[in-house]
Formats: C-alpha cells, structure tokens, sequence
C-alpha cells in the first residue's frame, strides 16, 4: 500500500488521545484503523507534561496501526484546542490590475486581511475567508474569473501561542510523526457533523471535550466566529468526586450511567449505591442530588455561551439553533437544559456515516477526529488538483514550444 494514499488524523483531547488511519481513493475514503487511549500529560487542551503525553499518542498510534496493517507512517493532522486559541474577524481590499480577478488577487487580498498586529508569543493557524466584495457587490464566495476594479475580503483569523503549539507539535514528531497541519477543533467538528443546509442556515456548534468546549458559529456556509471555553466534561466529573467523595473512575461510571442534568426527571426518591474512597463503605447517593450537582455545572456552562453569542451580537445570526457534539454531549436531558438556557433549538449532532466507518464510531465522542481525516481529504484533495492544473499547463507549453519549433524548422 502506497504511504501517499494513506492519511492519518490525531485528535490530542484533555481526557483521550485518537488516532484514524484511511486509505484515499479517487472518490472514497476509507478507514482502516482506529486507535484510542486515555490521555496524560494535558490540561484543558494544553501540553503540561510532553513526556506523558508522548507516551499516549504513541500508544494510540500503536493501536490504529497494529489494526490497519501498517507498519510506517509518515505524517497526521492533528487538532488543536486550549484556552490560548484566540480568533477574530478582520478585512482586507486591493486595487485589481488587469480588470479580470485571477487567483493571485485573491492571494494578494487575503494576504492584506492577514496584516494585522499580534503580539510576539503568537502565530496565525487559520485565515478563513467569509466573504469576498467586487466593487459594491457583496456575499461572492469565488471570485476568480469576475470583472472588477476593486476586491475586498472579509476573512475570520484563529491564532494560538506559539510555544502552546510547538509543544503540541514537538509531542507528535517526539512520537513518530511528523504534523502536517495543525486544525483548530471546532472546525474539524463542524466537517463531520453539520450539513450544509445548517451551516448557510446560521448554526452554532458546541463540542463538549474532556477539558475544553469549542464554539464555532456559522452563517451563510462561512465560519463568523469561534471560541475555546476552560469548561468541559472533566469537570462535570469533578464536580460529582468532590460532591460525593468519591473516587474519579467512579465519578465517570455514575455520570455516564446515571448522570442527568434535570432534577425533575427523577420520579420518587431513587438511590444509587457508590463506592466511596479508599478503605470506606459502600453507601447510598440519591440520584436527585447527581442531578443537582451535573445541572449545576450545565447551567453554567450554557450561559457562558450565552453570554458570548449576546457579547458578540449573533443571536439573529443562529436561525437553525444550536448542536452539541463531543463526549461530554451525552449526558441526560442536556438538550432539553440547553434549550431552556439559550432559548433556541437545540439537538446532539453526530458524525456522519462515510467508507469504513462502524456503528461504534458514529457517536459524538469521535466527532473532532473524524472531521480532522474528512479536512485533511479536502486539503490533500485541493492540493492534488492545483498540482494537475500546474502540470496540464507546463504540458500544454511544452506542446506549444515543440510545435513552433517545428514551424521554424519548416520555415528555415
């Protein structure tokens, strides 16, 4: 099997460390292997420990290999989150030159959108455009092949600590791979979960992660704002050791089991026997108060969120509602708390079914991996394209040179 036509995705979470391995073909892509295990070593998204984290990603890619059958691999993208991750939008316009837009204007303006000051600890991962204008005309996705006199841009940057992400990238190569790309998650997650349909409708994704929750809204296809929130699932499970005394693992199993969010859903007085710390009894915990300490953490959660759609003014911009995606999206009746908080609809998002793919995979947990392989398609996908292009063209000169050398020699 040709390295070439083999892509791998490296989800690097707070709680575990994913690994997908695919074959690419002309119009399929196909997973061969999958690799998961805790992760060690990060804290809300962030390296703290580059030698435990090493371990676990190796042992992760150590599993989807043995799976796919492959020995080497060269390269994966990998995803990023973490509270460093800062994104704004910003703009740019140049003059066009020969009246008909090429793609070096498009280049050319974007590159004008990225002249931005930012501090010296930083780097730019994305620029992504929203929008382009031509003259007075607005909402242009592609404008290649337009007349015109003036481009404008209106493009959402997401920039991250540079030591925060060379430590992420240091970790990966330390583990045998190089990092091709670096993607910010919530955009990796939006790939794989939202249609099309909901992303030109204005949609905003919440992936619920181990240690993080990434926002991403979007509107009219584009992506208008993104944002890591310090708040996820771990400390959902946390708040139930500290709450109940108990140990983490356990915390986990009673809020994957038993966990809610609505107290109200708890008809009678049900109880719930845990096993306490070391060296102390069994004992009973009612399920009404579990609910009362996850509801907790949920409203806050939500209204952070909240706060920042009002924050940024987007609350007309979300006519399709919100998804929630990510492991920490599952606990009970988390919609129907959402809902309530944000005022607007509110579902579980789950990855779509693509080659390869097993019922075990399509949940929300895996979401941001499987978005990290399907973007790492289409970069690859694009890249393939652009090289033919060059390729048809260098042809097409070469035929052009043979053939008038040809004239001259029947000439001369």
């Amino acid at each position: 099997m040709s390295t070439k036509s083999v892509i791998v995705a490296l989800d690097i979470g707070t709680t575990k460390v994913c690994t997908l391995i695919a074959q690419k073909s002309a119009k399929s892509l196909d997973i061969l292997g999958v690799g998961s295990h805790p992760s060690h070593g990060l804290k809300k998204g962030s390296v703290v420990n580059i030698e435990k984290t090493v371990e676990s990603i190796r042992s992760s890619i150590e599993e989807a290999k043995l799976m796919a059958g492959i020995e080497e691999l060269e390269s994966a993208t990998v995803g990023i989150a973490g509270n460093h991750i800062y994104c704004f939008n910003s703009s740019g316009v140049v003059p066009v030159k020969n009246k008909e837009i090429m793609k070096a204007d498009v280049d050319r303006v974007i590159e004008a959108a990225k002249a931005v000051l930012i501090p010296s600890d930083r780097e730019i991962l994305h620029v992504i455009p929203q929008e382009f204008k031509v003259d007075n005309t607005s909402g242009i996705k592609n404008p290649v092949g337009m007349c015109g006199s003036r481009l404008e841009v209106n493009v959402h940057i997401v920039t991250g600590k540079t030591p925060l992400i060379h430590n992420l990238v240091k970790c990966v190569e330390q583990a045998g791979l190089n990092a091709n790309s670096v993607i910010l998650q919530p955009i990796a997650s939006s790939r794989s979960v939202l249609s099309n349909e909901e992303k030109e409708l204005g949609v905003v994704l919440i992936d619920i992660g181990g240690g993080t929750t990434d926002i991403a809204v979007w509107k009219e296809g584009s992506l208008i704002h993104s944002q890591i929130i310090p708040l996820g699932g771990h400390h959902f499970t946390n708040d139930l050791a500290v709450a109940l005394k108990i140990p983490h693992n356990e915390a986990e199993r009673i809020k994957l089991a038993h966990g809610t969010v609505l107290n109200q859903t708890q008809v009678g007085e049900t109880y719930l026997t845990v096993q306490g710390l070391s060296g102390t009894k069994p004992r009973e915990v009612a399920l009404g108060y579990v609910a009362e300490v996850l509801g907790a953490r949920a409203e806050e959660l939500f209204k952070v969120v909240r706060e920042t759609i009002l924050e940024k003014n987007l609350q007309d911009e979300i006519t399709g509602g919100f998804v929630l995606t990510g492991g920490g999206a599952l606990i009970r009746h988390l919609p129907e708390l959402a809902e309530y908080i944000l005022e607007k609809p509110v579902k579980v998002g789950y990855p779509v079914a693509f080659g390869g793919m097993t019922s075990a995979m399509q949940h929300p947990k895996f979401s941001t991996v499987l978005g990290l392989l399907q973007e790492s398609n289409h970069v690859s996908a694009a890249r393939t394209t652009e090289h033919e292009k060059v390729e048809d063209e260098s042809d097409m000169f070469d035929k052009l040179g043979k053939s008038l050398k040809n004239v001259f020699k029947e000439i001369f």
